[in-house]
């Protein structure tokens, strides 16, 4: 089985060469680099790597993310991020898709916005469609609506919901944002991305708290719409987990069946992001 980390971020300790944006979320000095993700991914068996703009970091400079992107090419595959309100983005995505960039983290445009569907995020879904990428939407609660109407007016472009909206222990045994995740599978076009089993726990390891609200986005959307991705550096976004620890959940305290183990760790992610 080939396995697949479908969230990794990466940073660059020379900040001339890549200037990171005012009161940038730093990782400690020596974390989140390639080196160190070449090493945890060796370590776990881990063989493809999505790539995921820092946007806490980097913001709309996506040069790092594409760079390695395309310098890994065989191995790995990137995500950028855009500012949805400059009519200069899609553009600027076709350029970073010849750099082996699959696919674009489409946010808010401000974070207190009351909108997610509005005339930027349009632009770049039709971009996204003509390119055959992917969105990865990096929303919560408040904008799955949003979400799904551009789901309803894009069947055909892939939509994965990062960190399922980030989803946590708390929304057992019922919320309206576990419901409304839930709900969103309906949409055949949207994936879930199990991001949330670490971050969202009140424990420690092996964080049982969130195994059920896994297993309940897993149900809803199908093993073959759901996948695990790592949340590297684990140091800096995890804090509680190391990156064997947050695939072991997965491999080994979940009880997925091998099916289930096969579709999200592997054949999922490899159809989405390394299929062409």
């Amino acid at each position: 089985m080939i396995i697949v980390d479908t969230h990794a971020h990466i940073y660059h300790p020379d900040e001339t060469l890549y200037p990171m944006r005012e009161n940038p979320h730093r990782t400690p000095p020596g974390i989140g680099y390639i080196d160190q993700l070449k090493a945890n991914v060796q370590m776990a068996g881990v063989e493809r790597v999505v790539l995921v703009q820092t946007g806490s970091a980097y913001r709309w400079d996506n040069r790092l993310v594409a760079g390695m992107a395309s310098a890994n090419r065989t191995k790995m595959v990137g995500v950028c991020n855009l500012d949805a309100a400059s009519p200069e983005s899609p553009a600027i995505f076709e350029t970073l898709s010849a750099q082996n960039v699959k696919g674009l983290r489409l946010e808010p445009t401000q974070y207190g916005r009351s909108s997610y569907y509005h005339e930027g995020a349009v632009r770049l879904f039709e971009k996204i469609r003509e390119m055959d990428a992917v969105i990865c939407a990096h929303i919560n609660e408040v904008f799955l609506e949003d979400l799904a109407r551009l789901a309803n007016e894009f069947p055909d472009v892939p939509i994965v919901l990062d960190h399922s909206a980030y989803l946590n222990a708390s929304d057992l045994p019922e919320s309206s944002r576990l419901n409304s995740v839930c709900d969103l599978a309906q949409h055949k076009n949207i994936y879930a991305k199990l991001t949330f089993g670490v971050t969202g726990s009140e424990q420690a390891y092996p964080f049982t708290d969130t195994h059920e609200v896994i297993r309940r986005v897993i149900s809803a959307y199908t093993p073959e719409r759901c996948m695990w991705g790592s949340d590297f550096p684990c140091e800096h976004w995890l804090k509680k987990a190391s990156y064997q620890e947050h695939l072991q959940m997965f491999t080994e305290e979940l009880g997925l069946s091998a099916d289930e183990k096969t579709a999200i760790l592997s054949e999922t992610p490899l159809k989405l992001w390394f299929s062409s």
